[in-house]
């Protein structure tokens, strides 16, 4: 499902997704960067999430670096069932990403968690309450990528 999205909330997202400010009132940071107010801003942002745009603002960590266990899951899940399991899948803390892929196996997940032993309960939990069985592809060699997707074309060199 895709939502019209104005200038604004483009800016916005932008701003959060690679230049988030780290201070007590972020909000008004970005809002005066783009010539709103806080209130504003906050608006705009709490829309987006209730829309599905934004699902979750926080920071990301290195968590191979604090000990942490991560893999790529992958489901063959039939249409009929995919709204459910989705939704099963997403009420897991650990789940950091989920992609619907047009393949065999068309529902991919990252799932992050502070050990195998917690992982592997956890995709346990989901397959008992799917039914689907999940593949679990943990990384051999972990390349670290930025990804961030670019809402403005030019426009936000000048608020940078």
């Amino acid at each position: 499902m895709t939502f019209p999205i104005d200038s604004r909330e483009r800016m916005i997202l932008d701003i959060i997704q690679t230049d988030f400010p780290i201070i007590a009132r972020p909000y008004s940071l970005i809002g005066y960067k783009i010539g709103l107010t806080e209130a504003e801003t906050l608006a705009l942002v709490r829309g987006l999430q209730q829309k599905g745009v934004i699902r979750r603002i926080g920071a990301n960590f290195q968590s191979r670096k604090l000990g942490w266990k991560s893999t790529l899951c992958a489901a063959s899940v039939s249409e009929h069932m995919l709204d459910s399991f989705v939704n099963i899948v997403n009420q897991y803390a650990g789940v950091t990403h989920n992609y619907l892929r047009r393949h065999t196996y068309n529902v991919w997940f990252t799932y992050i968690g502070p050990s195998w032993d917690s992982i592997e309960k956890d995709i346990e939990d989901i397959r008992r309450k799917t039914g689907i069985q999940i593949l679990k592809l943990p990384a051999k060699k972990m390349f670290k990528i930025q990804v961030d997707f670019r809402m403005q074309d030019d426009l936000m060199e000048d608020v940078r």
